[in-house]
């Protein structure tokens, strides 16, 4: 018999039934799932060429056109998460001999140049004080940059998630156009929680995730291109270097070329459907209110955090990110002792820094339906029992 063969037993772990605790997700990403939201990822699938399913996919393009405040036709969700979209927006946009400067204010910023270094495109990473975006010379280092370099591509983090900085972005798109250079932002972390305006702000190619603000579970990332970058796209004399992400196919399968739509790969029906119900919740919200939600909720954490103690790590309320608030990991403590208090004891995530923040911070994320006065004062309260707790024994 063919079973006689079988030298693998099955794994005891999967004839156990499926456990996932209930947690309250604090942290920069994910954030926790509505029930609105679980229950469209829940729907039983339809097949991805279906027509109520590219409906769905032309509703998506509807909502990301609003959370973007664009009118680009070529507006889309990669089948993939926000790192998928960051390598999509540069395998398209760059061919051998471009040049692209990068803005390293995070750890976005290091894996957006690692990325293009694989391209074998990057001029250069322009590396700026992270925790000072404030400063007056910011804009400076730009021109100089763009300048010396003559970057096809300027890259730049709008909402650095690792260290909790907001970038302006204000007069960066017209002064990347007046050099001839395209302008590439990350939002992941900041679509919907704080103001962006692609098309008023003259933003070539923008993108983010679904599983911050937008609370639909990781796998779908929104993007959008201006006429100028899908102009650029065009002119190209080689193809991108990756199939999957070349978004000549993707614009057809996505209805945005005007050709009969044809298969490209079988997408994430159920990770579109919430990623629609995400990009409905936003829309009835209204991008202002979801704004001042986020800009509210984080004062009071911060007010919260000071009357604790805590130093915030981002000093300036304007340069400070809505949606993930950092804090220098106070002395006596170890930051792991911290996380793992409030995930032990209070059920509550919380995260430690990434990428150049390692070890100096605690990040504390507000995003969405996790945006609450009500979860700003149960983190306090888990904090303030952290504090009584945690502190190091002196030797």
């Amino acid at each position: 018999m063919a079973t006689s063969l079988l030298r693998v037993p099955p794994p005891q772990s999967l004839l156990r039934p499926l456990a996932v605790p209930e947690r309250l997700l604090l942290g920069p990403g994910p954030s926790n799932v509505p029930p609105r939201i679980l229950a469209a990822g829940g729907r039983q699938l339809l097949g991805h060429m279906h027509p109520e399913v590219l409906q769905v996919m032309d509703e998506i393009k509807a909502g990301i056109q609003y959370a973007f405040q664009t009118q680009n036709r070529l507006t889309l969700a990669i089948s993939g998460t926000g790192h998928c979209a960051m390598e999509a927006a540069f395998l398209n946009l760059l061919e051998h001999g471009d040049t692209v400067l990068v803005a390293v204010n995070g750890i976005w910023g290091q894996r957006a140049a690692d990325i293009a270094r694989r391209l074998g495109t990057l001029g250069t990473a322009r590396q700026h004080r992270w925790a000072s975006p404030g400063d007056g010379h910011f804009p400076l280092c730009f021109m100089q940059g763009l300048v010396r370099h003559k970057p096809s591509v300027l890259f730049i983090t709008h909402g650095e998630s690792s260290t909790g900085v907001l970038q302006p972005l204000e007069g960066l798109g017209k002064l990347c156009h007046r050099h001839g250079c395209l302008l590439l932002v990350d939002a992941v972390a900041s679509l919907g929680g704080t103001p962006i305006f692609m098309d008023q702000q003259e933003i070539d190619v923008l993108y983010s995730g679904s599983q911050k603000v937008l609370n639909a579970p990781p796998g779908s990332a929104p993007i959008s291109f201006s006429n100028q970058a899908r102009e650029k796209m065009l002119r190209r004399k080689t193809k991108p270097p990756s199939f999957y992400l070349d978004m000549g196919w993707l614009a057809n399968y996505w209805g945005c070329d005007g050709e009969p739509r044809r298969y490209h790969h079988t997408a994430p029906i159920n990770s579109f459907f919430s990623l629609r119900e995400g990009l409905a919740m936003l829309a009835e919200l209204g991008l202002e209110s979801s704004w001042e939600r986020h800009r509210a909720n984080c004062a009071q954490l911060c007010k919260g955090l000071s009357d604790l103690g805590l130093e915030l790590f981002v000093k300036e309320e304007k340069a400070r990110l809505p949606t993930i608030t950092t804090i220098r990991v106070p002395e006596g403590y170890d930051w792991k002792d911290i996380i793992a208090f409030l995930m032990d004891n209070h059920a509550i995530e919380i995260t430690g820094g990434l990428g150049p923040s390692v070890g100096k911070v605690l990040r504390i994320g507000l995003m969405g339906c996790n945006s609450t006065s009500g979860n700003v004062d149960r983190v306090l309260r888990a904090l303030r029992d952290a504090l009584g707790c945690c502190r190091r024994s002196r030797l």
